[in-house]
């Protein structure tokens, strides 16, 4: 088993903040590795950008009568709110302060799942890792909201005691899928729509997904004997066997419908997705979640180098190539306890 590609370098001993204390309404019958049960927490799928994880989030969509899912949270306070802790829209306060999560705190958010729980239904948030963490050479703390301060070895943003209410599950995607995908969307025309008019390498997402991961397994939150990794091929190869697993695992009853999307569906899912315009046109356009229909080409460094200096040019290959390459031992890291299908 591969060692953390992070090993040696977690965030050190920092003087210990207060606890958020809120008490998420659990109902169910397994315990987690901190003897705490787990189906009924709130759910949250940790991810990093361009990782299928809209498409997959959509399968949950139809399960309406038991969860609410919500789409990308924990970007309000990231990027928008009087916390945001991102560097892209940092001197761009007009456009913070006209977004509608203007107002979002990390607490406010968690105070929101607490209430859709204690009305019956079960959170299913779908999530980047790195809007839990202070973009690259920024000190750890905790959110103002939470207490401020920090606590020794939690390099994110949440105090532990909110981390411990959530079920982890991740979902990853090779970084030469993920990467050129998401830099297609911070370029012309697309950025256009997306609004993010630069690529910014710390958004890849990779690394905070194992930081993540690794102070969950240190907490006690998570266990690598069970803890549940899907890898975004095996989703696109066998859809309904990966959706099946996944349920099994979470404790949520899988219907066949939920791999078929109905006009109802549509709107819900374009209602939750509209956030963030541009990023989900194609999951948007599709009425169903089935397998590729031809396998994957293989392809070599030299081709994908070619590929990508056709499309973006001589300069752009270089820094998708970079970036990739720095992401590969985070993805195979994490791809080593994955669910096998």
């Amino acid at each position: 088993m591969a060692s953390s590609p992070l090993n040696g370098h977690q965030n050190g001993s920092h003087s210990m903040a207060s606890n958020h204390s809120q008490s998420m309404a659990s109902s169910s019958s397994s315990a987690g590795p901190d003897g705490q049960t787990t189906a009924g927490r709130p759910l949250f799928v940790a991810t990093h950008p361009r990782a299928c994880s809209t498409a997959f989030e959509r399968v949950f969509m139809v399960c309406r009568d038991e969860l609410q899912c919500q789409h990308e949270p924990f970007s309000d306070a990231f990027y928008f709110g009087p916390e945001f802790l991102s560097h892209r829209y940092r001197h761009d306060a007009a456009t913070r302060r006209a977004s509608p999560a203007a107002d979002a705190t990390y607490k406010s958010l968690l105070d929101g799942f607490d209430q859709v729980q204690r009305e019956g239904k079960r959170v299913f948030i779908k999530d980047m890792a790195y809007y839990l963490f202070p973009p690259a050479g920024q000190p750890a703390a905790i959110a103002p909201s939470l207490g401020a301060g920090s606590e020794s070895g939690n390099p994110t943003v949440l105090p532990l005691d909110a981390l411990r209410r959530f079920h982890f599950t991740f979902l990853i995607r090779h970084p030469r899928r993920a990467i050129p995908s998401f830099y297609r969307c911070t370029v012309p025309p697309v950025s256009d729509i997306t609004g993010f008019t630069t690529f910014m390498a710390d958004e890849a997402g990779y690394e905070e997904l194992v930081r993540l991961f690794d102070l969950l397994v240190r907490e006690r939150i998570i266990s690598t004997d069970n803890v549940t990794v899907l890898d975004a091929d095996d989703l696109l190869d066998h859809p309904e066997e990966t959706i099946r697993q996944f349920c099994l695992r979470t404790g949520i009853k899988f219907r066949r419908e939920m791999l078929v999307w109905g006009r109802d569906d549509a709107e819900y899912a374009a209602k939750a997705f509209a956030k963030w315009n541009g990023w989900h046109d194609d999951v948007l356009k599709s009425n169903q979640l089935h397998g590729r229909s031809q396998a994957q080409k293989s392809c070599t460094v030299e081709s994908e180098d070619k590929e990508w200096a056709e499309k973006f040019g001589p300069e752009a290959q270089k820094v998708i190539r970079t970036v990739v390459n720095a992401n590969i031992p985070h993805y195979e890291y994490l791809r080593q306890f994955r669910m096998a299908i």
